[in-house]
């Protein structure tokens, strides 16, 4: 390893310091029994909204043109830049709108040291847990028919924690955080939604064995919440094991809870079985904050300007975005205009194995909205 990268780790530190004060792995914040109504402007939200890169600004331009479609009561504070001006001014926007949509945002490393932007916004905003739905579409290849299945995550501890260090020479460590009370509102949050949701089961996932002191703590810690909902079907499994019988029987699961790493690389499997990552969404939730994105953070550069991209995913995180706003009417009619193209007119692009653009994928969208205001 160079030594030019002390500098940078030096400066990471100080930077995941600044930006984490009131440490989330020492004092998490506990989840407010009640929040505020969410800010209305002239009967519309304001919400934040973050580019990003690669087809990050295609997609989410896409969604703004389907909100005007469908005529949602949502307008954009449009976020943009790199590094740590990014972070910064995303921070105030998102604590001020409270609601945010975002493509994949840009790590930089340069002379100065390291930014993630991605992973910084989530830590200093308190988004504590990442969920997402994997439900497959009809007509649409995948490898599971019928999958339906909700991954809940820890977003802003265990080995994205931001906490490395050169220790030797050609020593580098990373410290995997885990804390009770993040893992309890974790847990706490998965149950309820799952109760909310009429999920029947929950499987958390862990590698105890091996990590018995920050694995151990999770399992157990969620052991002791999960005695408090009889009514929801608990059991535990290994990692391993568990992205084998996601790819054999992933039927066997109803929701999974699990740590942040295991969460990510999960997600990506199942994205795989359901359809591919151009079709799901995924929500970041913290106290009274919440963020939407496409589930797989897939920065998609080699597809910018050649009109082939899905805009599903990130319409999908449109949608749940809606939902959260309570514009429930505006989301359904979304909804039904996604499957319409993708079951019916089976609209397809090419990484469903269509032939279609994403400009087709729209005007079918749009065409669908449009008729349903024109019947009512």
């Amino acid at each position: 390893m160079s030594s030019r990268l002390l500098p940078r780790l030096t400066h990471l530190r100080q930077v995941h310091s600044e930006l984490t004060t009131n440490s989330f792995h020492k004092i998490p914040h506990h989840i407010k029994p009640e929040t505020s109504p969410l800010p209305l402007y002239g009967g519309r939200h304001l919400v934040t909204l973050l580019p990003g890169i690669g087809i990050g600004p295609e997609m989410t331009s896409h969604v703004k043109e389907i909100f005007a479609t469908a005529q949602a009561p949502v307008d954009f504070e449009i976020i943009e830049g790199t590094g740590e001006e990014l972070v910064r001014n995303a921070i105030t926007s998102v604590r001020r709108n409270r609601v945010a949509i975002k493509g994949n945002l840009k790590s930089v490393i340069d002379e100065d040291g390291f930014i993630a932007p991605n992973v910084m916004i989530r830590t200093k905003l308190d988004l504590f847990v990442y969920v997402t739905h994997y439900k497959t579409y009809k007509n649409v290849y995948s490898k599971w028919p019928d999958l339906d299945l909700v991954i809940v995550r820890q977003n802003t501890e265990g080995e994205y924690a931001l906490l490395e260090h050169e220790s030797v020479n050609g020593v580098v460590e990373s410290l995997k955080i885990v804390t009770r009370e993040n893992t309890e509102r974790l847990a706490k949050f998965a149950f309820e939604h799952a109760r909310k949701h009429g999920r029947r089961k929950i499987t958390v996932v862990h590698k105890s064995k091996q990590l018995e002191l920050s694995d151990g703590m999770f399992l157990q810690t969620i052991k002791n919440v999960a005695h408090h909902y009889p009514d929801i079907q608990f059991e535990d499994m290994y990692i391993d094991r568990c992205c084998q019988k996601l790819v054999r029987n992933p039927h066997h699961f109803d929701v999974l809870l699990m740590p942040n790493l295991y969460g990510n690389i999960a997600s990506n499997i199942v994205c795989g079985l359901s359809g591919g990552s151009g079709l799901f969404s995924g929500m970041n939730y913290g106290e009274d904050i919440a963020i939407f994105e496409s589930a797989t953070r897939q920065t998609g550069e080699s597809f910018v300007g050649k009109n082939i991209a899905n805009p599903v995913a990130m319409l999908n995180a449109g949608v749940n975005m809606l939902r959260h706003l309570g514009k429930s009417e505006h989301a359904r009619l979304i909804t039904d205009a996604i499957c319409h193209t993708l079951t019916t007119s089976r609209v397809h692009t090419p990484d469903l194995g269509g032939v279609h653009s994403t400009t087709d994928v729209l005007s079918e969208i749009k065409r669908y909205i449009e008729d349903v205001k024109h019947l009512n």
